[in-house]
C-alpha cells in the first residue's frame, strides 16, 4: 500500500522549496510492539475492521481508515509491529520507513501495561527521536488481574507526555484517548517530549560529531526533522549502529541538498570513519550500549510508577536462551543461533537483573508450560489436529455436510431444476456445455464452489479462529522452532504453513512476514509441494478415514517429503539462517464475536477468490474441449498416471488439480465413489495429487511474490517429482504385498 507522503526525496524543488502534493488529512499512527493490541485499538477508534491475531503477519499490510474526533477528522494508521527503530524483520523496516516517510500530528505507542519494564525502552527510543507522542497503557484489567498497579498521572510527569490507560478490546479508556489526541500540540509537546540520554563520555562526542555532519540539510531548509519526521540526534544513533535506512535517507537527504554536487560523499565518509572508531572505543557493540542506558533509565522510572506484588530477583546468564518473560504476565522466546549482543539486546536487559512476579504460577501458567514443552506439547498437538482438522474438517465438514449439500441439496433438487430450465431455454448444445454440462460452470464451479469447498473451507477457518483467538499460535511456533530450523525455517513459518492448510494461496502471501529471502522460498516450496488446502485435505481425509492404514500411510509420506525437501533446500540453497524473535500473549478464552468476524473475513475473502476461479477453469475446460488441448493435455498426463499405477482417466484429476486443487480431489472423490480406484491405487492417487503442481491461484500468487521464473521453477520440480514419488509408493506397497 502506498501512503501519501511529502516529496521525501525533494527531486523535483532540489531541497530549495517545500513541495506538497496535496492537502492531507493529520495523520495518527498506531506503534508498537506486536501483540500488544493496536489492532484492536485501531478498530475501537476507526470503527471499522482489521484481524486482531496473536501473530506477526495480519498488520504485515499497512492498515489505514479515518477517525472523527470532535470536529475533526484524521488519517489513523496501523503498521506492523516492531520492538525498536533499529529494525531486524522485514516488518519492523517497514513501519520504520513510515516513521521516516510521513508527517504525523501524533503517534500512539501502544503497551502492553503488564510488561512496562521491558516495553518502556522503545517509548525513550521515539521521545529522544523528539516525535510527538502519547503513550497507551493498553490491557490494564489483565495488569490488574495479577495485581500490578501503575501511577499513570506520575508516569506521565516523569515522561513529560501524556500518558492513557485502555481495554481496547472492551472498548474503556477510548474515549479519554480521544480527549488526549485531541488536547494535544504537536509542536509543544514534541519540544517538550524530547529527552536526551546521556551515553557515556566516550561516546558522546561521536554522537555530536555525526549530527554536526548532518548540519548542511538545515541550511538547505530540509533538516533532518523536517525531511525525515525524526530528530537529527536520533538518525545519528541509528548511523552509529549502521542502520541502513537511517544511511539512505542520509545519502537521499545529502544528494538532494548538494543537487548533484560531490561533496556528500565526503560526508558519508567522514560518518563512517567516526562509526569505525565509536565502535573500537566501545567495549561492547554500540547497540548494546545505547540499550543497556536506555534500560538503566526505564528501571529508575518503573521503581517509581509502578507496583508489583511479591517480586524476587532473577539473573541472567548472558547466553541465549528460552526465557519466561518478565514480571510473570506471559512468555517471550527467543531461540537464535547467534548471542544476545549481537541480535536483540533489548530482550536481554528487561531479563538480567530484573524483577519478575513467578513465585506462584497460576493455572494458565501451568497450560503454558504443558504446551510449549518439547514432549508435552506434540501430544496436546496432536489432540488438536484429530478433533480439529480430523473429526470435524474432515469427517464433519467433508463427509457428513458435503454429503448432504452435494447429493441432496444441489444433486437431487437445485441441479435437475437449473439443467432442466437451462436446456429448455437455450436450445444449443455448445452453450449447454458450458453452463449445465459435466464441467459446466453451474453444475460443477457453483456446485462444488457452494456444496464442497464452501462448508470444508469455513470448517477449517472456523477452527483456526478459535485456535488464533486462544493464543495458541504463538506457542506453537515455539514447540516447532527447533524442528523447523532443521529444514531451513523458523517458528515463525508456523503460521504461513498451518494457514496453508485452509488456503495455499492466502499462506503464500502471508510468507512474506518472513525474515530472509532464503525462509521465504523454502516456505512456498513446502506450501506448493506438501500442505494440501483445506478442500483438497478434507475430501482426502474423507475419503481415506474409512481405511486407517490408508491414511496412515499417505500421512507417513506426505511428512517425510515435507521434511526431506526442506531440509535439502535448506543445503543447497544459498543464504543465512533465520532467527527467532517472538511476541507471545497470554492465554485467554475465545471470544465469539471474535471468532465468528474472523471466520466470515476469511470465508468473504476466500469465496470472492474462489468462485471466479472456478467459472474460469470451468471455462477454460470448456474452450480446451472444444479446441481439443484439453484432450492433448489428458493424453500428455496419462503416460505418467498409467506409469504409477493408475487407470488412465485418473488424468482427468490431475489436471483439474491445475486449475484448483479443490476439482482435483473432487475428481478423486467422483472415482472413489464409482468404484474406479483400488485401495492402493487410492492411496497413490490421493499421495500423488496432494504433491502435485499448486493450483493456478496460488501459481499466479508465487508469480506475485518470488517473481516468474522462480514460480516456474518450482512448478517444474513439482511436476516430474510427484509422479516419481507415487510410482516409488506404489511399486513399494506391490513388493511389500500390501492389499488397502
Amino acid at each position: 500500500m502506498k501512503l501519501p507522503v511529502t516529496c521525501p526525496e525533494r527531486e523535483c524543488c532540489c531541497g530549495k522549496t517545500r513541495c506538497i502534493p496535496g492537502k492531507e488529512l493529520p495523520k495518527i499512527i498506531l506503534i508498537g510492539n506486536p501483540n500488544v493490541g493496536k489492532s484492536s485499538l485501531f478498530n475501537a477508534l476507526s470503527g471499522s475492521y482489521t484481524l486482531v491475531s496473536n501473530y506477526p503477519g495480519t498488520s504485515v499490510e499497512i492498515t489505514h481508515g479515518k477517525v472523527r474526533i470532535g470536529e475533526k477528522e484524521y488519517e489513523i494508521i496501523d503498521t506492523p509491529g516492531m520492538y525498536s527503530l533499529l529494525p531486524i524483520s522485514e516488518e519492523e523496516r517497514v513501519s520504520q520507513l513510515l516513521l521516516f516517510e510521513e508527517k504525523t500530528s501524533v503517534y500512539l505507542h501502544v503497551v502492553d501495561a503488564r510488561n512496562l519494564r521491558r516495553m518502556l525502552s522503545f517509548t525513550l527510543q521515539l521521545l529522544e527521536a523528539g516525535l510527538p507522542l502519547i503513550l497507551v497503557l493498553n490491557m490494564m484489567d489483565e495488569a490488574e488481574e495479577r495485581g500490578i498497579a501503575i501511577e499513570i498521572s506520575k508516569l506521565s510527569q516523569l515522561l513529560g507526555i501524556p500518558v492513557v490507560g485502555t481495554i481496547s478490546r472492551e472498548g474503556k479508556g477510548i474515549e479519554e484517548l480521544k480527549t488526549a489526541i485531541s488536547e494535544f500540540t504537536p509542536g509543544d509537546d514534541a519540544q517538550k517530549s524530547e529527552q536526551k540520554l546521556d551515553y557515556g563520555t566516550e561516546i558522546e562526542p561521536y554522537i555530536k560529531a555525526v549530527e554536526g555532519l548532518l548540519d548542511p540539510a538545515k541550511e538547505a531548509e530540509i533538516s533532518a526533522e523536517i525531511s525525515t519526521g525524526i530528530s537529527k540526534r536520533a538518525i545519528s544513533l541509528l548511523l552509529l549502529q549502521e542502520d541502513r535506512t537511517a544511511l539512505e535517507y542520509l545519502r537521499r537527504a545529502q544528494k538532494n541538498t548538494y543537487c548533484g554536487e560531490e561533496s556528500h560523499e565526503k560526508s558519508s565518509e567522514e560518518i563512517q570513519k567516526l562509526v569505525e572508531a565509536a565502535s573500537k572505543i566501545s567495549e561492547v557493540p554500540l547497540s548494546y550500549l545505547f540499550t543497556l542506558k536506555r534500560q538503566e533509565h526505564v528501571n529508575e522510572i518503573v521503581e517509581q510508577v509502578m507496583i508489583i506484588p511479591e517480586i524476587i530477583e532473577r539473573k541472567g546468564s548472558g547466553k541465549v536462551e528460552k526465557i519466561r518473560a518478565e514480571e510473570g504476565t506471559g512468555i517471550k522466546r527467543r531461540a537464535e543461533e547467534n548471542t544476545g549482543i549481537k541480535r536483540r539486546a533489548e530482550e536481554d536487559t528487561g531479563i538480567n537483573g530484573s524483577k519478575i512476579q513467578n513465585r506462584n504460577l497460576g493455572f494458565s501458567e501451568k497450560i503454558d508450560s504443558i504446551l510449549i514443552h518439547p514432549l508435552l506439547g506434540i501430544p496436546v498437538l496432536f489432540l488438536i489436529l484429530y478433533f480439529g482438522l480430523y473429526l470435524f474438517v474432515g469427517v464433519f465438514a467433508a463427509g457428513t455436510v458435503v454429503d448432504f449439500l452435494e447429493n441432496t441439496v444441489f444433486g437431487g433438487y437445485i441441479n435437475p431444476f437449473v439443467t432442466e430450465k437451462f436446456v429448455s431455454l437455450v436450445p444449443y448444445p455448445t452453450l449447454q456445455d458450458l453452463f449445465v454440462g459435466e464441467y459446466g460452470i453451474f453444475t460443477q464451479a457453483v456446485t462444488y464452489a457452494i456444496a464442497l469447498i464452501l462448508p470444508i473451507v469455513g470448517a477449517f477457518f472456523l477452527v483456526f479462529s478459535i485456535i488464533e483467538d486462544t493464543g495458541y499460535l504463538p506457542r506453537l511456533g515455539l514447540l516447532l522452532d527447533g524442528m523447523f530450523k532443521k529444514i531451513g525455517l523458523s517458528g515463525r513459518a508456523v503460521i504461513p504453513m498451518v494457514l496453508g492448510f485452509g488456503c495455499s494461496t492466502m499462506a503464500t502471501m502471508v510468507t512474506r512476514t518472513l525474515e530472509t529471502k532464503r525462509e521465504r522460498l523454502i516456505a512456498n516450496i513446502l506450501l506448493a509441494l506438501a500442505i494440501p488446502c483445506s478442500a483438497q485435505l478434507g475430501i482426502i481425509l474423507s475419503i481415506l478415514s474409512k481405511s486407517p492404514e490408508s491414511l496412515l500411510i499417505w500421512s507417513v509420506v506426505i511428512l517425510l517429503e515435507f521434511v526431506l525437501i526442506g531440509f535439502l533446500a535448506s543445503r543447497i540453497l544459498p543464504g543465512e539462517a533465520p532467527t527467532f524473535i517472538l511476541e507471545m500473549p497470554p492465554l485467554r478464552k475465545p471470544k465469539l464475536s471474535n471468532v465468528l468476524v474472523k471466520t466470515y473475513s476469511r470465508m468473504h475473502w476466500y469465496f470472492l477468490e474462489v468462485l471466479p476461479l472456478f467459472v474460469l477453469a470451468s471455462v477454460l475446460i470448456w474452450i480446451g474441449k472444444l479446441t481439443g488441448l484439453f484432450a492433448l493435455a489428458l493424453k500428455i498426463i496419462e503416460y505418467p498416471t498409467v506409469w504409477i499405477g493408475l487407470p488412465p482417466d485418473a488424468a482427468d484429476v490431475f489436471l483439474f488439480g491445475f486449475f484448483r486443487r479443490d476439482f482435483g480431489a473432487a475428481g478423486l472423490y467422483g472415482m472413489h465413489d464409482s468404484g474406479l480406484l483400488t485401495g492402493v491405487q487410492l492411496v497413490v492417487a490421493a499421495i500423488t495429487l496432494t504433491l502435485f503442481m499448486p493450483c493456478i491461484a496460488q501459481f499466479m500468487m508465487t508469480i506475485k511474490e518470488r517473481g516468474f521464473k522462480t514460480a516456474l521453477a518450482i512448478s517444474g520440480f513439482i511436476f516430474p517429482f510427484a509422479f516419481f514419488t507415487g510410482f516409488i509408493v506404489n511399486n513399494l506397497l506391490k513388493l511389500l504385498g500390501v492389499n488397502l
